[in-house]
């Protein structure tokens, strides 16, 4: 079976060789047919503490490593325009 692959934004990196990553996805809505947001947070293992907080990243699946992780950080996603926009909200407001 393939792994999955997400990519989602570090919302926290304060644990000790774990970040918190919110991965957005729209889906239409059975009923009312409108296109809606669901956020979901995945922990994911960081072995060099490398990420931090804004940094746009993509995960994949893998064995459970403790009991809320079980993705590990792939890289930073390249070539998306919403890495510096991200940062430049995070730095002004």
């Amino acid at each position: 079976m393939p792994k999955r692959i997400l990519s989602g934004v570090v919302v926290s990196s304060n644990s000790n060789k774990t970040i918190v990553v919110e991965v957005t996805r729209r889906v239409k809505h059975k009923l009312y047919k409108k296109i809606i947001k669901r956020e979901k947070k995945y922990h994911a293992h960081d072995e060099n503490n490398s990420f931090v907080k804004g940094d746009i990243v993509t995960i994949q699946e893998t064995k459970p490593i403790s009991k809320l992780k079980s993705w590990i950080v792939q890289d930073i996603a390249k070539g998306d325009s919403k890495i510096t926009w991200f940062k430049c909200n995070q730095i002004y407001l």
